[in-house]
């Protein structure tokens, strides 16, 4: 695997990819690799003849007092995990290459950016779509591929292709989950054993929930009942909020929905998803 840190070097490879007509998957990371990167590596592997991942701890969408100084960072085991896994190529910029001096360009994505995640972390969602425009200019993928866990992200990763034309194709692999259904999340390590344990509460709360919801129940008793258990396990919840799955605004219960959550765990702040199928009114 070649490891690229300057941007010469990559529009180097990129271009002799290119010449050999060879289609290229993108898979965008901030490190810290785990089960569920290796799942969009695997399929970005189906998908194209070359493979680029990229790890950049993106400062623009951390606000304060976030994690971002302690933001679990690990180039060697990354690198052994991606030679292993068979990519062709980790672009490893630093934030001097991606935010030169003087940098004073921020690329915003209304709506889907809006509620959930985008009123709990403030600018966020701008600092997301900024780093991305840049990765997907920087590489020019024919396919970009990202986790589901982060589902509202994923929407505004797909609005930002569609507004701006790009000509990428945005690929959503499903949540990747520890046995007793925990989503894999890089910020897993931060929980202590006893919170690890608790954790599992988040996947379990919002399974009740979505059932309940596609069995017809009152959806607002649900999330409240989800509130409840994850208050009860020990969390401190940001929100759990169930909204239509394409445009992350009111819910029918004729269209597909998902149900989001973010909670604190001590100090580690979790979020997850699941799909809610429309009701069968018949």
């Amino acid at each position: 695997m070649q490891t690229i840190r300057e941007l010469s070097m990559l529009r180097e490879t990129i271009a002799s990819w290119r010449g050999a007509g060879e289609r290229i998957a993108l898979v965008p990371t901030m490190g810290a690799l785990h089960d569920g990167h290796m799942a969009l590596v695997e399929a970005a592997r189906r998908q194209a003849a070359r493979v680029m991942v990229s790890i950049f701890v993106n400062p623009m969408q951390f606000g304060a007092g976030e994690d971002l100084a302690r933001y679990p960072r690990r180039e060697a085991a990354d690198t052994r995990m991606l030679t292993a896994a068979g990519v062709d190529a980790l672009w490893l910029p630093d934030v001097e290459t991606m935010y030169p001096a003087g940098f004073a360009t921020t690329i915003s994505v209304a709506g889907v950016s809006e509620g959930l995640d985008g009123a709990a972390r403030p600018g966020h969602f701008d600092g997301v779509a900024t780093v991305v425009a840049k990765l997907f200019h920087q590489v020019a993928p024919d396919v970009a591929l990202f986790g589901e866990k982060d589902y509202q992200q994923l929407a505004v990763i797909r609005r930002l292709t569609s507004d701006l034309n790009l000509d990428i194709e945005i690929v959503g692999i499903g949540t990747q989950r520890d046995d007793d259904g925990l989503a894999l999340s890089s910020r897993n390590i931060y929980l202590l054993p006893e919170e690890r344990q608790a954790a599992v509460a988040l996947p379990r709360a919002l399974g009740v929930a979505a059932a309940t919801i596609e069995r017809g129940g009152d959806a607002a008793a649900a999330l409240a009942q989800a509130r409840t258990t994850l208050t009860n396990a020990g969390f401190v919840v940001d929100y759990v909020e169930l909204v239509d799955a394409e445009t992350l605004g009111v819910p029918s219960p004729a269209r597909p929905m998902r149900l989001l959550a973010a909670a604190k765990l001590g100090t580690t702040r979790l979020i997850d998803n699941i799909a809610v199928a429309p009701v069968d009114e018949g």
